[in-house]
């Protein structure tokens, strides 16, 4: 009869414990799809904030600048006073494309490099070793690789460059390309990844070698993802700014040479944000069209990432 009751009553425990988990699900069911739905829209509203503030603050540059002087002119010279000032975006979108150039020649041949070594070539073991390493690069603060340009690959390009300057476009964009690597590799890495064994091991069958497999097979069948990579890239590097802040120079400039100093649209940021500008001045609405103008280009950048991995994916 013991027996019975205490088995009776550890089922009733039983029973009450379930019940007790099921309350529990039945909360927990119900109050995270808020929670998801809340940072949802906070995620909504704070793009939305920002982008008012840019285009309200933009809007109040162009009422004394004239919008056709902004994109026409060549010559960004803000501090010469309000009478003699120039406010052409050239010369800043010049000097940011001098860098994105520059570092997209390193970036993508060495990224696309150690994607197709890793995809392709690489044991298990080594990827376990080399795919971290890359990791590390990508989680490197970019001050550092501002300090790193300035002190160790400039004077290191001089030895090759005599007429290199301290500040220039070459030092930041080489360096700017190393930072974004991981990025290329990663990316491109997972793209061909995700190609199905059955078209190599085909490819094989019919003679192909690997290096025509990892070439003329994975490499078209991954494309939309690999210059999807290229594009976000890109983007990476037109929003860099401790890099060229550090070692690029502060002179605007619309003559593309990588030996002298340059200022791109972030640096000029940096440099206002700093105190060199009062409140309520031209200057001080001058970052604000300058931010909207980057706002504009890497938005841009990844409406065209995106519409590339629509337009060219395939699906196994």
């Amino acid at each position: 009869m013991d027996g019975n009751r205490n088995n009776s009553s550890s089922i009733r425990q039983m029973i009450k414990d379930n019940k007790s988990k099921r309350s529990r699900s039945a909360l927990t069911e119900k109050t995270m799809p808020k929670l998801f739905l809340a940072c949802a829209i906070i995620s909504i509203l704070t793009t939305v904030g920002i982008v008012f503030t840019l285009l309200a603050e933009t809007f109040t540059f162009f009422e004394r600048v004239s919008i056709v002087e902004f994109v026409t002119n060549k010559h960004w010279f803000p501090f010469t006073g309000e009478e003699h000032a120039d406010y052409g975006i050239i010369a800043l979108v010049a000097g940011t494309l001098t860098v994105t150039a520059i570092a997209m020649a390193v970036a993508i041949p060495v990224g696309l490099a150690a994607a197709i070594y890793l995809s392709e070539y690489a044991s298990a073991k080594t990827r376990k070793i080399i795919k971290p390493i890359l990791e590390v690069l990508a989680g490197v603060p970019t001050i550092v690789y501002g300090f790193f340009a300035l002190t160790f690959v400039t004077p290191l390009l001089k030895e090759f460059i005599p007429t290199l300057k301290i500040f220039n476009a070459l030092s930041p964009g080489i360096v700017v390309g190393i930072m974004i690597i991981p990025m290329i590799a990663s990316l491109s890495e997972d793209a061909m990844n995700a190609v199905p064994n059955s078209m190599r091991e085909g490819a094989l069958a019919l003679g192909a070698t690997k290096f025509e497999v990892a070439i003329k097979v994975v490499l078209p069948a991954a494309l939309s993802g690999v210059i999807a990579s290229f594009v976000l890239g890109i983007s990476r590097a037109i929003g860099e700014t401790m890099i060229v802040t550090i070692a690029g120079g502060s002179r605007p400039t619309s003559d593309i040479n990588v030996t002298e100093s340059i200022q791109t649209m972030t640096a000029y940021i940096v440099q206002v944000s700093q105190g060199d500008a009062g409140f309520g001045t031209t200057i001080y609405y001058s970052i604000y069209a300058v931010g909207m103008t980057l706002f504009l280009f890497t938005l841009i950048m990844n409406l065209l990432a995106q519409f590339i991995s629509r337009r060219f994916r395939e699906e196994y």
